[in-house]
């Protein structure tokens, strides 16, 4: 039996519960999911769960608390508040629910810098999300030093010996208890709640696991650039054979965990990120990825992570009388995930630290097939795509979307977790960015020869092209033209792409239909950046796109990447 932490659950007002599963390792975890009816397993050992009428995340129920310590800090036009008076109800009547039910708990931490690490806890009712949050945040390796009275943890203190903290924030994650808005003040039955005060989260009403990992990034997204200066990061990173750190920023479908995954490189992780003044750091010990329609070919590393015990297959199909995987089944959701801890992952790095960026690649998904596949920004143009975040919202990542894809506005390309000004982060990544010389550049993973519908995506084949040649240096003395209504610079070629699609005019079957669309574009652009106009330098703002833009050809040269 594992030791039982210091803390008990007391501290968070939960009594007489039937039974504690504290800090169980994922056998033992694997064993309870079968044994509870919560999921079976696959061919080759990974657990499969599916996750009912919830099969997204539910950004119209997440809340924070208004309160007076954070209050001032929070950016209320983009975070629901939630009363004070009835968060207390709330965690009252879950404290109910839980009494004489079996608990499981994860101590576990957020963010692999030990100067900017933030310890959490994990409570549920079900063993497959323990064993989510297993695999998603870093796992404490020494579980007899969690139970060490505050008296062996100074001694060990003194000896130099660094103990491990009390739980900083905890989430209460029930899954089987359904709010009732009319009492709750919640907006269905479905809650995700933040109380900076309390340190506390509330989940519940959903099993779909992401609510568990983007709570704690929302809480990071807070207390790491108000507490610390450290730029908080929805984004994957990985590094080269010589130490070159690159960032991929990006919503849920543009690419970030599959172009991240490369063989040539060693991953530092596939979502969440810090800045600090030593480099780039893993919020997390796991990653969480889309499987729909996953190839082998293609998509190699990730394919072979849902092939091992240990892996959590969200809503994926499988025989059940072989137990194989149907991957291409999406009969539940599009949205189908796997979450497996980072070691699946065979050239990762397992510290999860990595030095400052010397790429930076923000990731679009552009549903109207207009903008170019690869482009070389400046700081200016790279603070101004990171405020506007476009891309497009894919079929299934969000309850309610259709199959076809939507155009999309997501600050800091995570809107949805930003719990501060959008201005705060672009301030930071600029500054970073300046300090440490970084190259910045737009990679579009979208359509290209029409919007959708007309046209196609972009193939893997060719973005991973475009990846390569940004990352080892073959565009330092390649031609640009800059493209009039974007204004950003287009490489004339890139190895192993076909020339014409780098210039999505080109592609289309009529110039001016594609003229009409970009400039259309151009015009949400603008209209979207009006509300961040005050915040923002005139060269920022110089950046946005010209709707009214000609088509002359004006060529220049991609600055040489720094060596």
């Amino acid at each position: 039996m594992t030791p039982k932490h210091k803390v008990g659950l007391e501290h968070h007002g939960i009594t007489n519960a039937k039974e504690v599963f504290w800090n169980l390792a994922t056998p033992a975890l694997c064993e309870h999911i079968v044994q509870n009816g919560e999921g079976d397993l696959a061919h080759l050992g990974p657990v499969v769960v599916t996750t009912g009428e919830h099969t997204g995340r539910s950004p119209h129920d997440k809340f924070v608390v208004k309160e007076p310590s954070s209050q001032d800090h929070i950016w209320w036009d983009n975070n629901r508040p939630f009363s004070v008076e009835q968060f207390d109800a709330l965690h009252g009547r879950i404290l109910a629910y839980l009494q004489s039910e079996s608990l499981y708990v994860q101590d576990c931490c957020a963010g692999a810098d030990p100067d900017n690490q933030l310890h959490i806890r994990v409570i549920t009712e079900t063993a497959w999300h323990s064993l989510f949050a297993r695999n998603m945040f870093l796992q404490v390796r020494d579980l007899e030093r969690l139970a060490s009275p505050d008296e062996a943890q100074k001694e060990m203190a003194s000896m130099g010996v660094k103990g491990y903290r009390d739980p900083e924030f905890t989430i209460i994650h029930v899954p089987g208890f359904l709010a009732v808005p009319s009492i709750d003040g919640t907006n269905s039955e479905v809650f995700v709640i933040v109380d900076y005060s309390k340190k506390m989260v509330l989940i519940g009403g959903t099993s779909y696991a992401g609510e568990i990992k983007k709570s704690v990034f929302s809480v990071l997204n807070y207390l790491l650039p108000k507490e610390k200066s450290v730029l908080s990061m929805h984004c994957s990173a990985n590094i080269g054979k010589d130490n070159d750190t690159a960032v991929f920023f990006g919503l849920s479908g543009t690419g970030k965990t599959t172009l991240s995954a490369d063989p040539n490189r060693k991953l530092i992780g596939d979502d969440e990120h810090g800045w600090s003044d030593k480099g780039v750091f893993n919020f997390e010990g796991g990653c969480y990825a889309k499987v729909i329609r996953l190839c082998k070919e293609a998509e190699p590393e990730i394919y072979q992570c849902t092939q091992k015990f240990g892996t959590i297959l969200e809503n994926v199909i499988m025989d059940p009388n072989t137990r194989r995987l149907e991957l291409d089944n999406a009969s539940l959701t599009e949205n189908t995930r796997a979450s497996y801890p980072i070691s699946h992952i065979e050239n990762s790095i397992l510290d999860g630290m990595g030095g400052h960026p010397k790429n930076v690649i923000m990731l679009t998904c552009d549903a109207y097939g207009v903008m170019p596949p690869i482009s070389k920004m400046t700081q200016a143009q790279a603070m101004y795509h990171f405020i506007s975040g476009y891309t497009a919202k894919i079929a299934g990542t969000e309850k309610g979307l259709s199959r076809e894809p939507t155009a999309n506005f997501s600050t800091c390309f995570g809107a949805p977790f930003m719990t501060l000004h959008p201005s705060v982060y672009a301030d930071l990544l600029g500054k970073l960015i300046a300090k440490h010389k970084v190259d910045c550049w737009l990679v579009n993973t979208g359509w290209t020869a029409g919007s959708y519908g007309v046209g196609h995506r972009i193939s893997i084949a060719h973005t991973r092209a475009m990846i390569k040649a940004i990352l080892e240096g073959h565009l330092n003395e390649v031609p640009t033209h800059v493209d009039p209504i974007f204004g950003l610079h287009i490489p004339e070629s890139v190895d192993n792409v076909p020339k014409d699609i780098l210039t999505p005019r080109k592609t289309w079957k009529r110039a001016q239909d594609y003229d009409k669309k970009a400039r259309e574009l151009a015009e949400e652009f603008v209209e979207n950046f009006k509300k961040y106009e005050a915040s923002v330098t005139k060269e920022v703002l110089a950046a946005s796109p010209k709707p009214t833009a000609s088509h002359e050809k004006t060529r220049g040269k991609i600055q040489k990447l720094r060596g």
